[in-house]
């Protein structure tokens, strides 16, 4: 698809929350070129990336190829260890409650995530799946950061979407 954002290039002298969400959302940016929801995520681990990925969904055929999820599956592989106490995952959107999962079962030690999702988020959205008491692990979760750039990259991906199919559901049937 024809995406309308360009890259952000923060100045890497500051390798702060901004920073990692820009690389997460230049994440995003491909998911939207490659026609995918655009959802980036980027785990870090003492300041240095070490999973980043954007949703594959559409080009693996997978249901299970979210952003989040590839960037986990990186990161463990990085480290030679599923647990992931001491990183953080930054996300474009508030994590699904399949990813939320992932967050415990990986036990990330934060997720900084940009716009939440009332309808499918599962870190205070729909469901607020770290808050649930008997669980053993619960991540600290940080909102908002980013929170701008990532609505309006899905409110343009959907748009775009939603006027192609228009546009092909407004065409003649083949005879």
């Amino acid at each position: 698809m024809d995406c309308p954002f360009p890259k952000q290039h923060l100045s890497q002298l500051h390798r702060d929350d901004a920073f990692f969400m820009s690389l997460a959302y230049n994440q995003a940016v491909d998911a939207f070129r490659a026609g995918e929801v655009p959802v980036g995520a980027v785990a870090v681990r003492e300041g240095e990336v070490i999973g980043a990925a954007h949703n594959a969904v559409v080009e693996t055929g997978d249901p299970t190829a979210h952003a989040e999820m590839l960037a986990l599956t990186q990161a463990t592989r990085v480290l030679g260890d599923y647990r992931l106490n001491a990183v953080t995952l930054f996300v474009t959107k508030e994590p699904c409650p399949m990813c939320a999962g992932a967050t415990i079962m990986a036990r990330v030690g934060r997720v900084v995530y940009g716009v939440g999702d009332p309808k499918m988020g599962g870190m205070g959205g729909a469901l607020d799946i770290p808050a649930v008491a008997t669980l053993n692990h619960h991540p600290e979760v940080t909102a908002g950061i980013g929170e701008e750039e990532a609505r309006r990259i899905l409110q343009a991906f959907f748009s775009q979407r939603r006027g192609q199919d228009r546009r092909e559901a407004s065409r003649p049937a083949e005879s």
